[in-house]
């Protein structure tokens, strides 16, 4: 790193000792410059989120929660690889504005050439188009605060898998409000933002991992998937038209 005049390093002078940031805990009260800083300095292995202004730091993961994380991503594989510029992210820090700084069990972003929402620089900034929380002993969390705080930064799409009342929760953004979506006739999920990401939430719970990938496979050959990747084409040969103007 460069230094300009008059600057010294701690090496250059003991006496300069840098300070040492304070430990996040749960309850702190923080803008998100000042929480993402302490964050960073935590020990490897701490997971916090910043939502409304507040420190939330979640409990150790018990074995039914990191489970069922591997099938969520078990069931949206089949749809990131059948639809090119669709990245799914596990556990990854989205800075969504002065008071939110979130970590999604799982999230699905669109490239920002086919309309996405989000930009990367070293983290990611804004809302993801679908954000996944498997809610074991935070399901009143995951349900409230964490819904509105999604609502409010844009997310598109919101699933909660809640463990202990056993059912799956699928929000979509309409006008602004997270609504909760219905499931078709057959009792399978179908994502509006994300044509063609079915998911048979019955079969999730019940550990029937064969039937949803059945299902997720059905959802990615299906009409409405291809006609999406279609109108992605056009999106991005838009997006290649105008940046080559420039």
């Amino acid at each position: 790193m460069s230094m300009t005049s008059g600057q010294h390093t701690s090496l250059d002078n003991p006496a300069v000792v840098p300070q040492k940031l304070p430990r996040l805990e749960a309850g702190d009260r923080l803008d998100q410059p000042t929480f993402h800083a302490r964050y960073e300095a935590m020990p490897s292995g701490t997971r916090a989120e910043l939502i409304e202004g507040y420190v939330h730091m979640p409990s150790p993961t018990r074995p039914q929660h990191g489970a069922t994380h591997i099938e969520v991503v078990r069931w949206m594989l089949p749809f990131q690889e059948a639809s090119p510029g669709v990245t799914l992210c596990i556990d990854t820090t989205f800075i969504m504005g002065k008071e939110y700084e979130v970590q999604p069990d799982v999230a699905g972003v669109l490239a920002a050439d086919l309309g996405g929402q989000v930009h990367l620089e070293e983290y990611f900034y804004g809302a993801p188009e679908l954000s996944v929380e498997v809610a074991l002993t935070t399901e009143s969390y995951d349900l409230h605060s964490k819904l509105r705080v999604y609502e409010v930064s844009g997310v598109l799409e919101y699933v909660v898998v809640a463990l202990w009342q056993s059912e799956v929760f699928w929000f979509v953004n309409r006008h602004g409000k997270l609504e909760r979506l219905a499931p078709g006739a057959d009792g399978i999920l179908r994502s509006e933002v994300f044509p063609g990401l079915w998911l048979d939430p019955l079969a999730l719970l019940a550990r029937d991992f064969r039937r949803v990938l059945e299902v997720a496979r059905l959802g990615v050959a299906s009409p409405e998937h291809q006609a999406w990747l279609e109108r992605l084409k056009a999106v991005k040969a838009i997006h290649d038209k105008q940046k080559g103007s420039r």
